[in-house]
């Protein structure tokens, strides 16, 4: 006698089930988050994302609401409109606010570049303005050095810091005309 085998024969069909209630849930759950990001959109933004019109005039109606609970339930039922439209009427939008999330990745790690840049020439001496003055040679070297001081005295001191943005401006418009130079 064989043992008995729960598992499908090859000459039986298999019943589709569908998506089961995690994957909906899961679905339902990225749909609000993309809501959310539409919501927090400049209006001048939704036409330019190609969204079916009654989702853009839901979105305009949504961002009419102020009170938070009623914010939070018009919301849920932003999403409910857009999962009715199915993945594919959205599929601009998410690659969309993909690019701005990307964009807003380097534009951070460059900032923090500069920073950085700015940070090891207040620390790091004449050093650091050689390989500055290496790589710029065209720069005003009396200038730098006197924005440097400042900063270095107005840090020193608790005063605002002029010099220590003049710094940081100084290395933005450098590297923005290095980049210039070499698009050319």
């Amino acid at each position: 006698m064989r043992p008995h085998d729960d598992r499908p024969r090859a000459d039986e069909e298999e019943e589709d089930f569908g998506p089961s209630r995690s994957e909906l849930r899961r679905n339902a759950l990225d749909m609000l988050k993309l809501a959310g990001q539409l919501m927090d959109l400049p209006p001048s933004r939704i036409p330019k994302l190609k969204l079916p019109d009654d989702i853009v005039d839901e979105i305009g109606r949504t961002r009419k609401i102020t009170a938070h609970i009623a914010r939070k339930r018009q919301l849920a039922y932003l999403a409910k409109q857009m999962r009715r439209h199915g993945d594919a009427a959205f599929v601009d939008a998410r690659a969309a606010l993909g690019e701005d999330r990307d964009r807003q990745r380097q534009e951070a790690a460059h900032m923090h570049r500069l920073e950085a840049a700015r940070e090891k020439l207040l620390t790091g001496g004449d050093e650091a303005l050689g390989e500055l003055f290496d790589k710029y040679p065209d720069l005003d070297r009396q200038h730098v050095r006197s924005i440097v001081r400042q900063a270095r005295v107005e840090r020193d001191a608790n005063k605002p810091l002029h010099a220590f943005r003049e710094i940081y401006r100084l290395l933005k418009e450098l590297e923005a005309s290095q980049a210039d130079d070499a698009a050319e």
